[in-house]
């Protein structure tokens, strides 16, 4: 059954009931080496409205009958919200090695007090279990996985190796066909060379091996590489794992605003500094010493300098928030992000020979992660149906 509720929707208070970040949800995961995903089925239908709320509800149908919703219904703009806030806090006491996002249920655990993952792991499936039987909760069985180095989780892959993106839309970018015809080029300003073809090509090639992003680990220092083009700014974060390697953490990157691109080149370079320090403030702010990467020689005394502007000043006073020291590296040893920025410059409209060196990298990198994100559902936030839950037979009750 499909009904509109816009008038009820406009006459309700929105709850104010935070979506859960992706981002935190990992970074809480971070370690682990057994995890679960569950996945509740029909998760609205599993919350009863509330007595007094059953009569606002009301749908009347062309044949003259009049039905209410005893559960929640699909429509209700405060519906995600509610469920949110049931599941938030149902788990909220297991919150040490269960993650939740709406209808999701992530279950992770690692060796600890002498027991090993898959123990450790069995005892926190069977608090979950049990939780989720006393509050009447179901999952799809066909959409759950258990006891896995890796689940499917919003949209990529995560396991203990870390991050990576989902095969299937790799292979979905993978197949973009070539433009042919006018109206495919219509905002081409050049055209289509055999060395654009090869670029082309190795863009999708190269998403066939798709990078792994490591989970942050707060016991480890961290350091920051960026750097900034006429158009684009970015940066990555990085951190050395347990074997000495050195693994990014995450890359950000956004296209230059028209005031911005009136910068001068140390103004970039500094706007690149603080972009970063507001993207990973999370992993940076209150942390140990951490070293901050760029090509231009000059940021190391600029922040030192007697003569500032306005805008510098500015950004000075929100440097100082944090315990970085800035160090220069060379454009060439700089790949990562000149890779990130080719990737951002590049486009239908603009797509200089001189990037087609780091295409791979920026294949690997930039538009894996940035173009496979998956464009998460903006919830509305619903009424305030009770988030009870009773044995019900009945989904709706008919009245004439």
């Amino acid at each position: 059954m499909v009904q509109a509720f816009n008038k009820l929707n406009a006459a309700t208070i929105p709850a104010s009931t935070p979506i859960p970040r992706k981002d935190v949800l990992q970074n809480n995961m971070a370690g682990c080496t057994v995890l679960s995903a569950l996945d509740m089925v029909d998760v609205y239908y599993q919350l009863l409205m509330r007595e007094s709320d059953i009569p606002l509800t009301t749908v009347s149908t062309p044949s003259g009958m009049v039905w209410e919703w005893l559960v929640m219904p699909q429509g209700l703009s405060n519906a995600p919200a509610t469920f949110n806030l049931l599941a938030t806090q149902l788990f909220r006491p297991m919150w040490h090695f269960v993650q939740t996002y709406f209808n999701d249920i992530f279950v992770q655990s690692r060796a600890s007090e002498g027991k090993t993952a898959v123990e450790a792991h069995l005892g926190h499936l069977r608090e979950v279990h049990l939780c989720m039987r006393a509050n009447h909760l179901y999952a799809n069985i066909n959409k759950c996985g258990f006891g896995a180095d890796e689940i499917p989780f919003l949209g990529c892959f995560l396991g203990k190796d870390g991050v990576r993106a989902d095969p299937e839309k790799v292979c979905a970018i993978a197949q973009w066909l070539v433009p042919v015809s006018q109206r495919d080029c219509k905002d081409a300003v050049w055209s289509w060379t055999s060395e654009a073809q090869q670029a082309f090509e190795a863009i999708k090639n190269s998403l066939q091996s798709a990078p792994v992003l490591a989970l942050p680990d707060e016991d480890r220092p961290f350091s920051v590489v960026c750097d900034a083009s006429d158009f684009v700014i970015g940066c990555a974060l990085l951190q050395v794992d347990a074997e000495g390697r050195e693994r990014v953490v995450s890359f950000q990157s956004r296209q230059l605003k028209a005031a911005e691109k009136n910068y001068l080149v140390h103004d970039k370079e500094h706007l690149t500094m603080k972009y970063a320090l507001v993207k990973f403030r999370v992993h940076l702010l209150g942390q140990k010493p951490f070293v901050i990467y760029t090509d231009h020689a000059s940021l190391r005394t600029a922040t030192s300098s007697p003569h500032l502007c306005q805008r510098m000043a500015r950004w000075l006073s929100f440097f100082a928030e944090y315990n970085f020291t800035v160090e220069y590296k060379s454009g060439k040893q700089n790949v990562l992000a000149d890779a990130h920025l080719g990737g951002q410059i590049m486009s239908w409209r603009i797509w200089p020979t001189w990037r087609h060196r780091s295409m791979s990298l920026f294949a690997r990198h930039t538009l894996l992660m940035s173009t496979l994100q998956v464009s998460w559902r903006r919830w509305a936030f619903p009424t305030s149906p009770s988030s009870s839950r009773r044995d019900s037979t009945h989904v709706y009750t008919a009245t004439q």
